[in-house]
Parts: C-alpha cells; structure tokens; sequence
C-alpha cells in the first residue's frame, strides 16, 4: 500500500466514526424532543387542573350557607 492508500484508509475511518455518531447523536436529539412533548403536555395538563382545582375552592365558599350564628 502506497501513502496516499493509507491516508486514503483512514479517511474513509474516520468518516465512518463521524457518520456514525452523527446519526446515534440524531435518535438521541429524536427521543429527547419526543420527551420533551409529553413533558410540556404534562405540565400543562397539571397546571389545567390546579387552576380548575383553586377555581373549585374559590367557588365553594361562595356557594355555601352562611354559617348559623349570622
């Protein structure tokens, strides 16, 4: 093998490596936008029920019968 053969080999290595970290580093990017979603569907469907649960609370004592010694 001459020296451009193995320079050649070598290139070819390396791009290789690149390539295939550049496509482990895309499925991770996937999963972790994927997370991401059901994470910031999550918050918002807790902060939904924490305000129609403090909606509830306000609603209740407006609702009730004054108390008997009024």
């Amino acid at each position: 093998m001459t020296e451009t053969d193995d320079r050649m080999m070598e290139l070819e290595m390396r791009l290789a490596f690149i390539d295939d970290t550049v496509n482990g580093l895309s499925s991770a990017d996937t999963e972790i936008a994927r997370r991401l979603d059901r994470l910031e569907r999550a918050l918002r469907d807790l902060r939904s029920d924490l305000m129609n649960m403090r909606a509830g609370l306000g609603s209740d004592n407006a609702n009730e019968p004054p108390p008997p010694h009024y």
